[in-house]
């Protein structure tokens, strides 16, 4: 196991440029599976998730070939379905929670999609019900195997109807979305999730051929077509990792430009970080984070407490609490963090406290901040990293606080996170893996 170690205290330079968006990217590679041509997508960040689900694929039978700098072409032309019964697939479908989403694209082209039950963070219950009542909403019929933990869907023919999801799940959204897009008939989906994922998915689908009205908004419209075809497709830069770079540019008192952020795309999340008192500057399609001595949370107009909270888009990403929740423990004033979604994402505050942050945790849901105003400096201590977001948490963390900071498990950070590593340490930071 690799562990990073850290000196913290160093105040930080330079550019920085995002990663493919890892969201995305799980569904983006699901969607090859949709059509037996070609597909190039471009921009595909070199992270654990990721090249898991690159390798599911290819023991699937994609055809896949590494065409340039972060750019891959996939070719589905001679699927083996019959890998779904494997142990193997098993044992590697069970280790990757966005492998959930190859379920939607296989039924939908083959009537069939299996998975056994996917992993991923352990933040909480994230169950899937949405996916599987969606397919059967369209007519596949649904199995679980309870002693294996082995979902099934099954069906001759999908067929569009009118559904009301009862979460506005993205991955469900999309799961959904890619089985309609070949069903006969139209496919109304209510309560869609409508995040930049989704939407950057919608687009490649309609360019493959698929007919999908009501992008960007929770009200998604499919008319079923009989086949797709080959294309190519971008990914967005990763909003989490812009996020994460604002706060660690504030967390440490540097002067960063975060380049390429595709800043129309970011939705609400800036405003939020200005809410904390950092100052940004938008610079064409970059971000400017200039060196702050002190940033002041505000308040609500009638100078009750700020509250920051988690909601679907276009509401404030669940992804990026953690990092908000470390921001504000150098601030002056004091926050209210509400991770709604999730209920162990507040879990990791206790090596914050350990490490000098001043912090009640009120419940799974909430934790109040009250901001030390870099009175007293965070000192590093050993930690381990529970999962990927709060891994960057405590990393951002360690790299403000005084002294030598461990952190252990740092293959959740790696999932997430492209050499981050090294290319933290091209800003100036002293971090070394081991």
């Amino acid at each position: 196991m690799s562990v990073f170690e850290i000196i913290g205290g160093k105040k930080l330079k330079g550019e920085i440029i995002p990663q493919g968006a890892k969201n995305e990217a799980l569904q983006i590679l699901c969607a090859v599976l949709l059509t037996p041509e070609k597909v190039v997508i471009q921009n595909i960040p070199d992270i654990v998730d990721v090249n898991k689900l690159i390798d599911l694929l290819r023991d699937l039978g994609v055809k896949i070939e590494k065409t340039g700098h972060e750019e891959y072409t996939f070719q589905a032309d001679n699927v083996d379905v019959d890998y779904l019964n494997s142990e193997e697939f098993k044992r590697k479908g069970g280790s990757l929670r966005g492998s959930i989403m190859i379920v939607g694209p296989l039924l939908s082209r083959f009537g069939k999609g299996y998975i056994p039950k996917p992993g991923g963070d352990k933040i909480g219950r994230r169950r899937l019900d949405t996916h599987f009542i969606g397919f059967q909403n369209l007519g596949a019929k649904f199995i679980y195997d309870e002693t294996n933990e082995f979902y099934k869907v099954e069906a001759t023919n999908l067929k569009g109807c009118y559904m009301l999801l009862d979460e506005a799940s993205v991955t469900g959204t999309a799961n959904i979305l890619m089985a309609a897009v070949l069903a006969k008939g139209t496919t109304t989906i209510y309560n869609a999730a409508c995040e930049p994922y989704i939407q950057q998915l919608c687009k490649m689908l309609n360019r493959m051929g698929a007919k999908i009205s009501g992008i960007g908004s929770n009200l998604l419209m499919i008319d079923g077509v009989e086949n797709l075809t080959g294309t190519t497709h971008r990914m967005l830069p990763d909003m989490i990792e812009v996020g994460s770079f604002i706060g660690l540019a504030a967390m440490t008192q540097s002067e960063i430009t975060i380049k390429d952020v595709q800043f129309d795309e970011l939705g609400i999340i800036p405003s939020v970080f200005q809410r904390l008192g950092i100052k940004l500057e938008r610079r064409g399609d970059d971000i400017f984070i200039p060196s702050q001595d002190h940033y002041e949370i505000d308040t609500f107009i009638d100078g009750s407490i700020l509250t920051i909270s988690d909601a679907i888009w276009p509401g404030f990403t669940p992804d990026l609490l953690s990092i908000i929740l470390v921001v504000a423990t150098q601030a002056k004033g004091t926050a209210l963090i509400h991770q709604k979604m999730f209920e162990s994402r507040l879990f990791f505050v206790d090596k914050l406290i350990d490490m000098g942050a001043q912090i009640i945790l009120c419940d799974p849901h909430r934790a109040t901040v009250i901001g030390l105003n870099r009175e007293h400096q965070l000192k590093g201590i050993s930690m381990t990293s529970p999962d990927i977001r709060a891994g960057v948490s405590l990393l951002i963390a360690a790299l403000s606080a005084s002294g030598k900071s461990t952190i252990h498990n740092i293959e959740q950070i790696d999932r997430g996170y492209q050499n981050i590593d090294i290319r933290l340490q091209k800003l100036g930071a002293q971090i070394v893996r081991k």
